[in-house]
């Protein structure tokens, strides 16, 4: 079994409506935490800038929270912009549906594949996906084994559906061509 890993190089960006300039567009930039203690609770917040217009935007993250039921290494993670946590909370579902962004992954991520298929033929291949990014596995095979589509809904058997976006690793057969 050949094995490919999808991997995040870079924070996607944003789909989120600047109040300035209405452009749809946000980033993280160097992924910083803005933290706000009022007396024994706190506030945290995603510091986000649009891309269009460099406005700075807070997201959320904790509010008024009392700082005893923060873990101390989360706590101590936003004091520092800890690039893990940034990722974290960014990747979380719920603070997109409460902040009502989507991600866009375009130009965020890299396939890392095996060698060729050198193999005997049929070959059997696993996808892993370090983070949730939504590819489709039509296009990802395509895009991996240099194959158009529609060679890849001829010769390749998966047991999800080749053409609805998926984030799960997943594994597929490539069959001999003609």
């Amino acid at each position: 079994m050949l094995p490919w890993v999808v991997r995040r190089t870079r924070l996607p960006l944003l789909s989120l409506r600047c109040v300035d300039c209405r452009s749809e567009s946000a980033t993280t930039g160097e992924g910083r935490f803005r933290v706000n203690a009022n007396g024994k609770l706190l506030d945290v917040w995603l510091l986000v800038r649009c891309v269009s217009c460099d406005r700075t935007s807070k997201l959320t993250v904790h509010e008024r929270t009392p700082v005893a039921t923060l873990d101390p290494a989360v706590l101590h993670g936003y004091h520092v912009n800890d690039p893990a946590l940034v990722a974290a909370r960014l990747l979380d579902p719920l603070l997109a549906r409460r902040h009502h962004f989507a991600l866009d992954w375009t130009g965020a991520w890299r396939l890392d594949r095996a060698c060729p298929l050198d193999e005997a033929w049929p070959v059997r291949v696993e996808v892993v996906f370090e983070d949730p990014v939504p590819v489709r596995p039509d296009r990802l095979i395509a895009h991996g084994l240099g194959f158009s589509r529609s060679e890849v809904l001829r010769r390749v058997k998966c047991e999800i559906p080749l053409r609805r976006h998926t984030s799960a690793g997943f594994a597929f057969t490539v069959i001999a061509g003609d």
